[in-house]
């Protein structure tokens, strides 16, 4: 899955625990009639791919939803759910393709108004 805004905010890196795990938060402002903003989690050596990043810039950014179980000390069971980004790149002009991919469409050849209608409907 993709999403492609503009950056409102990019977090610090935040370190957890002792065995050192790595959280940087980046926000994207969608550019839509109802524009949403969408944290988005980047996270281990995934954090480095916000420092090429500033606020303002529009990207697009490959993302996974992770959702995760948790019962509390009272038994009760609660759902959470994250997206969590994987690659994030500059986002494309208006009108060029994503991806850099160019894809050219072309028309059938008319047909010649002396061969017989050989189809079926």
């Amino acid at each position: 899955m993709q999403v492609t805004g503009k950056v409102k905010l990019i977090n610090a890196e935040q370190t957890f625990g002792s065995n050192g795990f790595r959280k940087r938060e980046l926000v994207v402002t969608t550019e839509e009639q109802y524009p949403q903003s969408i944290l988005i989690e980047f996270v281990q050596d995934k954090c480095d791919l916000l420092n090429n990043y500033k606020e303002g810039q529009d990207v697009t950014v490959s993302i996974n939803l992770r959702g995760r179980e948790w019962v509390n000390p009272q038994g009760e069971t609660k759902y959470f759910n994250s997206i969590q980004g994987w690659r994030i790149e500059a986002a494309q002009a208006a009108g060029a393709p994503a991806g850099g991919n160019s894809f050219e469409t072309t028309s059938a050849p008319a047909a010649s108004s002396n061969e017989p209608d050989d189809l079926p409907f």
